[in-house]
């Protein structure tokens, strides 16, 4: 098993070293070739390595004068770490791939306790199945903008095939290449907007979208629209004509563009009431009025032609309900949870906060296990001094209050500097002392064991008995803290994001999706949605947690008697 997963780290990590080099935006893949853009290295770091402050930009702007350029080492460094982390990371990965190659060679085979504890981990079913469905969770996060994303898979325009999900910004086709007009030529193509006009045409033009054709973040969904009934008497039903209608009704010139409004209508019990406002063609508004439970109180109409051609031409129009952000569950329209209050799609919203989540557990746990296991084993083996040292240090540490520290670190920090590592960072230094202290007591109680003292007999270095002997040993503590140090990490983000001190708004987090609920109570699908998803993925951890625990449980199979 270990060895199918090395082959399979090391043709990922060759594959997203290539699809980094030839600019490809593969699923997951992509991602550390990404990380710089997340935190604003691009804009900070151009390519001319050059630094210009605010202030210099306006008094060269004002004067005409050139801007003197400033370079400096720790820019250069940026800079690099911008092109070079994705090579590097991938390259980690193509190392770490080989070392276990090396390592566990072919026939290699578990010790007989390990076995049995993987044995009796696979027969606590509750565990074992969270387990799977995790996994599962998993695969369907890496299949990222496959999944869920705005830009479309496949385009086949013209006998032309283009794939815009998969190339980088600056090899993404325009809405020139489709046959797009204006501002929409120069710019990348609403690819939703673009079907819905390639079915219209009855064209042999065709695209591909993801099955949820929408982005977690910086993809506001427009007005959704529901279509309401008008009888004989011109009284405005919904529900199928069995309700008299209350709420913003309006009738559009393209049902396809709900920026297109021919007449935007205030009703109440079914009868218009309040203002009402009409547009024409070209956008302009020509026509105001007011009316008080359905009767007109008066009307200024101040466009081309007559008004009885305008009324005339909004009686031909179908008439809409018009849904404002946070947008209900639309199934009909394609939103199965509902919007949020700034137009995300929800599910698309909880599809990116579960990628967050696995992201910063993927490197949130190496980092803290690394930095807590080793000094751990230091401090437990070597004592004395360095033992006294550092738990001063810890003690320190502790007590620091950790939000405190957040709030300064969220104000200080720049905007462009704010994202899922500095997070991390800030998590990692407050979150690797409970590690440390479990790992220097397994330390101490191991290095009493006569077969460290036969280890120091025949010579053994201490790096070989730190981690060739008490370390294997101490495995068991390891493995069952890693699913509640996730969970921790979960509640950690959650709770940041939901208090306004964690990621900033470019993430789909679902602590800031339970705060908008919470702003939001006459919305309850977006709190609904928000603790659902995190509690599902908590008590799947948390069963994981109790299962391994109870598998490599030290009392039951040790390898010393």
């Amino acid at each position: 098993m270990i060895r199918k997963l090395a082959w399979c780290l090391l043709v990922l990590s060759i594959i997203g070293m290539i699809a980094g080099a030839m600019g490809l935006q593969l699923p997951t893949l992509r991602w550390p070739f990404n990380v710089g853009r997340e935190m604003g290295m691009e804009t900070l770091y151009t390519p001319d390595l050059t630094k210009i402050t605010p202030q210099q930009l306006t008094e060269a702007a004002n004067t005409g004068e050139e801007v003197p350029m400033k370079t400096s080492f720790w820019r250069i460094i940026g800079y690099g770490f911008y092109h070079a982390f994705g090579y590097v990371f991938w390259g980690g990965g193509v190392i770490t791939a080989l070392l276990l190659l090396l390592k566990f060679k072919r026939g290699f085979k578990f010790t007989p306790i390990t076995e049995r504890r993987l044995k009796r981990f696979a027969e606590i079913r509750r565990g074992y199945v969270s387990f799977i469905i995790l996994c599962l969770l998993a695969l369907v996060a890496s299949l990222d903008h496959v999944l869920v994303g705005n830009e479309a898979l496949v385009v086949r325009y013209n006998g032309q095939w283009y794939f815009p999900a998969f190339v980088g910004d600056k090899d993404k086709p325009k809405g020139e290449l489709f046959g797009l007009e204006g501002d929409a030529a120069l710019t990348n193509p609403d690819y939703r907007m673009l079907e819905k006009s390639m079915h219209a045409d009855n064209s042999e033009n065709w695209l591909i979208m993801p099955p949820v054709p929408y982005a977690p973040t910086g993809d506001t969904i427009s007005t959704q629209i529901e279509p309401l009934e008008v009888d004989d008497k011109g009284m405005i039903y919904f529900e199928g004509g069995r309700t008299k209608f209350s709420g913003i009704a309006i009738r559009l010139y393209d049902q396809s563009d709900t920026n297109r409004m021919h007449t935007r209508l205030q009703v109440r019990d079914g009868v218009a009431n309040n203002d009402v406002t009409g547009w024409s063609e070209d956008g302009e508004r020509v026509f105001t009025a007011n009316y008080r439970d359905g009767e007109l109180v008066q009307q200024v109409w101040s466009g081309e032609g007559t008004l009885e051609e305008f009324m005339e031409r909004g009686k031909s129009l179908e008439l809409f309900q018009a849904h404002l952000n946070p947008v209900r569950p639309l199934p009909k329209n394609g939103h199965l949870l509902g919007t949020t209050s700034q137009g995300y799609d929800v599910l698309a919203y909880l599809y990116g906060g579960l990628q967050v989540n696995f992201k910063a557990a993927v490197f949130y746990i190496p980092v803290l296990y690394f930095i807590g296991i080793s000094v751990g084993l230091l401090m437990g083996y070597f004592g004395g001094t360095f033992d006294l040292i550092v738990q001063r240090l810890i003690e320190v540490f502790s007590t620091i209050p950790f939000l405190f520290v957040i709030m300064i670190a969220s104000s200080s920090v720049p905007d462009q500097l704010k994202g899922l590592g500095p997070i991390l960072i800030i998590l990692v230094v407050f979150s690797w002392m409970g590690m440390t202290y479990l790992m220097r007591t397994a330390a101490l109680k191991e290095k009493a064991r006569d077969y460290v003292a036969s280890a120091r007999v025949i010579g053994a270095s201490t790096r070989t008995i730190l981690f060739r002997h008490i370390l294997p040993n101490s495995v068991a503590i390891i493995v069952t803290l890693v699913p509640f140090s996730v969970s921790g990490l979960v509640m950690a983000l959650t709770s940041l994001d939901y208090l306004g001190f964690g990621l900033p708004p470019e993430y789909a987090t679902w602590g800031r999706l339970l705060q908008d609920g919470l702003n939001n109570l006459s919305s309850p699908w977006l709190a609904t949605s928000a603790f659902l998803a995190l509690v599902t993925l908590l008590i799947l951890v948390t069963f994981v947690g109790e299962a391994v625990r109870e598998a490599f449980d030290p009392k039951k199979y040790t390898t010393y008697r």
